[in-house]
């Protein structure tokens, strides 16, 4: 079983923390359908084990900008190219896109799962953002896609806001519960170069007092502490779910599991090979209506293999099965592990090597000192 993912690049306006690619170009919405739905005859034909997808992932930019109408189409390829037997199949949405007629076609089309960006319930910081939905619009985007049928919704969380306080993000934590939603994701808030906030920082706007690291360590360990005691698991260092709704596709990552990805600077992997599409949307159009693949791919490696595991199986609660190393890369992570062990950071279980709740808040630092160099 293979996820299948497809970046959808639309945005209607940026917001200030993102650093995916996206354009704003709207025009561009059905050209680019047209070259995705080319772009899955242009690949080579699926084998048995990548042509049966598992999960199907609508990510962004924005899938939501996209008309009923693309999306049919969308998946009118999809079912034509690859053996469907996708049983999680998400769109990521903005809530002021769930309109309740757009919410109405999403499960014609097999779509069972809905990601949302609800980021905060407070306007003020939402507008800090450049979002363009506001706190009562996630609410109403949640009844109408209950109303739908649509009994799979996740929901983004953003902390760490500047002047944000400990009880502010309580207030949007448990704002975001009363919701009832079978998924959360929670991020702190980065700052990337290249971004909106990135530059206003360089240029020292004094309006921005970002919150200190052991703030951000108390907002963490608070939403860990709302969230599981009701009853989510915690199953990944950002990710959140009631029993039986862990996100499918996005395991896969984690699991070192085959995925396919369509699209202006999507990534594909086989479990040899990597590849990637080129980040411009204009080049990635223009390379498949020639009828060309505007990719580049890497052989991996053994050591790169095993460096990939670290990095993604231990942000799992279930973290990284040791059998599934060879001999070399088994001993040489466990004379590595060996220091956090005795500090409490790391745990050992039936051959799994996980994270403790201590390790999770230095959790870059113990996996870049378990890769291999």
């Amino acid at each position: 079983m293979a996820g299948l993912y497809i970046h959808i690049p639309f945005c209607a306006s940026r917001c200030i923390y993102c650093g995916f690619y996206s354009t704003t170009s709207l025009k561009l919405r059905q050209r680019y359908v047209d070259a995705v739905c080319r772009e899955m005859s242009l690949l080579p034909a699926p084998s048995k084990e990548r042509g049966s997808i598992d999960t199907i992932y609508l990510g962004g930019g924005t899938p939501s900008q996209l008309t009923p109408d693309q999306l049919r189409q969308l998946f009118l390829y999809i079912n034509k190219v690859y053996e469907n037997q996708a049983v999680e199949v998400t769109i990521e949405m903005n809530p002021d896109d769930v309109t309740p007629a757009f919410a109405e076609v999403l499960p014609r089309f097999g779509i069972n799962r809905v990601s949302m960006g609800a980021q905060s319930f407070d306007n003020e910081r939402l507008r800090f953002l450049h979002r363009r939905h506001t706190a009562t619009q996630v609410r109403q985007a949640v009844t109408a896609l209950r109303n739908a049928g649509i009994q799979n919704i996740s929901i983004d969380l953003m902390y760490g806001f500047p002047d944000e306080t400990l009880d502010d993000w309580q207030r949007d934590i448990d704002a975001a519960l009363s919701l009832d939603v079978e998924h959360l994701s929670a991020y702190c808030l980065m700052v990337e170069e290249g971004t909106a906030l990135y530059e206003r920082l360089k240029m020292k706007d004094e309006k921005l007092k970002m919150p200190n690291e052991e703030l951000e360590r108390q907002m963490y360990e608070l939403l860990i502490d709302k969230l599981t005691a009701v009853g989510y698991e915690h199953y990944e260092i950002s990710n959140f779910s009631k029993p039986g709704y862990r996100s499918r596709h996005n395991s896969s990552y984690w699991n070192d599991t085959p995925y396919v990805g369509l699209g202006a600077a999507a990534h594909s992997y086989d479990g040899h090979c990597r590849s990637w599409n080129v980040a411009d949307i204009h080049q990635y159009i223009e390379a498949i209506e020639r009828g060309e693949l505007p990719s580049e791919q890497e052989e991996i490696d053994g050591d790169t293999h095993y460096n990939d595991r670290i990095t993604v199986a231990l942000r799992t609660s279930d973290g990284l099965d040791l059998t599934t190393l060879s001999d070399r890369h088994r001993h040489y992570c466990m004379k590595e592990a060996q220091r956090f062990l005795d500090d409490g950071l790391l745990q050992l279980c039936d051959n799994r090597l996980s994270l403790t709740r201590k390790g999770l808040f230095v959790s870059d630092y113990i996996m870049s000192s378990l890769v291999m160099v």
